[in-house]
C-alpha cells in the first residue's frame, strides 16, 4: 500500500461499492465461460517445438523436434479462470488492499493478472500463426510481460496530486509490446496460405490489446470522463470482459474448425 493523503479522482465509497459489484459479476461470467469451454473442448492441441544447433555458428540446425502439446481448450479456460480469480479476490479477500490501491491511483492486481492472461492469449495467436518454436515463444512472452509491467510503472510514476505527468513508461511499454505483433504479422504476411479465422483472431486481438493502451492514454491525458480514475478502472473491467470473452470464443471456435 502506498502512503499518501491524496485520493485518485472519484474513488469514493459509492464508486468502490460499484466496482466491487462489477468484480463479483465479472468473476462469475469468466468462470462460467471457462467451465463451458472445458465441457465443449475437443482434444485439439498445437505442438511446441525446438530446433537446436548442431555445431558452430552457421551450421544448419536440426529439423524441429516436438517438445510438448498445448491443448487449446484448456489454455483458453486457463486465461478465463485467471481473470475470474483476479476479480473474485479483489472483491473479497483482498478487497481492502484493492480499494486502498485505487485510492492511490493504481491497481497492482490488474497488472499481475494481465501479465499472465494477456501473455497466454498472445502465445495462442502466435501458435495459430505458425510460431511454435519454444525460443520464439519465450521471447514473445517476455516482451508482452514487459509491456504489461510498464503499464504498472505508468501508474506508479503518476500518483494522485502529481504536479506533472510522465508518459515515458507508457511509450516504453508500447515499444516492448509491438515486438510480438511484428513477429506474428510477419508470419501472416509471409505464409502462402492463412485460414481466414486466424486473420480474424489476429485483427481482433490487436484491436482489443490497443484498446487497453488507449484507455490508459486517455486516463493520463485527462480526456473527458477519463479524468475520473474510477471511470478508467470501470473501463478496464469492461474491456477485460469483452476482450477475453470475444477472443476466447474465437480461438476456441478455431480449434473446432481445424
Amino acid at each position: 500500500m502506498r502512503t499518501t493523503d491524496l485520493t485518485a479522482t472519484d474513488v469514493d465509497e459509492r464508486s468502490l461499492r460499484s466496482l466491487r459489484g462489477w468484480n463479483l459479476v465479472l468473476a462469475l461470467l469468466h468462470i462460467g465461460q471457462a467451465l463451458a469451454v472445458l465441457v465443449l473442448a475437443t482434444d485439439f492441441a498445437v505442438t511446441v517445438t525446438q530446433s537446436l544447433p548442431t555445431g558452430p555458428p552457421g551450421t544448419p540446425p536440426r529439423s524441429p523436434e516436438a517438445l510438448f502439446d498445448v491443448p487449446i481448450g484448456a489454455a483458453v479456460a486457463v486465461f478465463l479462470a485467471l481473470a475470474a480469480v483476479d476479480h473474485l479476490l479483489t472483491a473479497t479477500a483482498f478487497r481492502r488492499t484493492y480499494e486502498d490501491d485505487l485510492r492511490g491511483g493504481i491497481n497492482r492486481f490488474r497488472w499481475l493478472e494481465y501479465s499472465f492472461s494477456a501473455t497466454l492469449m498472445v502465445i495462442l495467436i502466435a501458435l495459430y500463426t505458425g510460431i511454435d518454436g519454444v525460443s520464439a515463444l519465450i521471447g514473445i512472452a517476455g516482451a508482452n510481460v514487459a509491456m504489461i509491467l510498464f503499464g504498472w510503472l505508468q501508474e506508479s510514476a503518476n500518483p494522485p496530486g502529481r504536479s506533472t505527468v510522465t508518459m515515458k513508461p507508457f511509450w516504453f511499454g508500447c515499444i516492448a509490446g509491438a515486438a510480438p505483433w511484428v513477429a506474428i504479422a510477419y508470419n501472416l504476411v509471409a505464409a502462402e496460405q492463412v485460414p481466414g479465422f486466424v486473420v480474424g483472431i489476429f485483427v481482433s486481438l490487436f484491436l482489443f490489446f490497443n484498446s487497453f493502451a488507449l484507455n490508459q492514454w486517455l486516463q493520463y491525458r485527462q480526456v473527458g470522463r477519463w479524468r475520473s480514475y474510477a471511470f478508467g478502472e470501470k473501463a478496464y473491467l469492461i474491456l477485460s470482459l469483452v476482450a477475453k470473452s470475444a477472443l476466447a470464443w474465437q480461438i476456441f471456435a478455431g480449434s473446432l474448425a481445424t
